[in-house]
């Protein structure tokens, strides 16, 4: 058994965040490439976009602290602090529209 502090984790995550040039941080706190599942807690400067990508699996995000949008497909969709996203099949873009601390879960298909 594991045991982690979410809130400590976005906390010192959302610090490296602020002061990337990039405008982003993260760590695993789950998973990884042994495992199908896969828990990141990414940290999000304001205005920081992470560009449409594909969804590579059954995913979630959990927004720890902030707010952001989540656009698919022409759609949008917001979270804020303590609201659970389940994320749709296909491409997803995530932008940060204040600084922001989300758990992303992955369940990768095709294992």
């Amino acid at each position: 058994m594991k045991k982690f502090s979410l809130a400590a984790i976005a906390r010192t995550e959302l610090r490296e965040a602020v002061n990337a040039s990039n405008g982003r941080a993260a760590r695993t706190v789950f998973g990884g490439h042994e495992h199908v599942m896969r828990q990141t807690v990414m940290a999000l400067a304001r205005g920081t976009e992470l560009q449409e990508h594909e969804n590579p699996g059954e995913a979630t995000i959990l927004v720890i602290s902030g707010r952001i949008r989540i656009s698919s497909g022409g759609e949008q969709w917001e979270g804020r602090s303590q609201d659970l996203l389940v994320l749709p099949d296909g491409r997803i873009q995530v932008t940060a529209l204040e600084e922001s601390s989300i758990l992303l879960s992955v369940a990768k298909n095709g294992r």
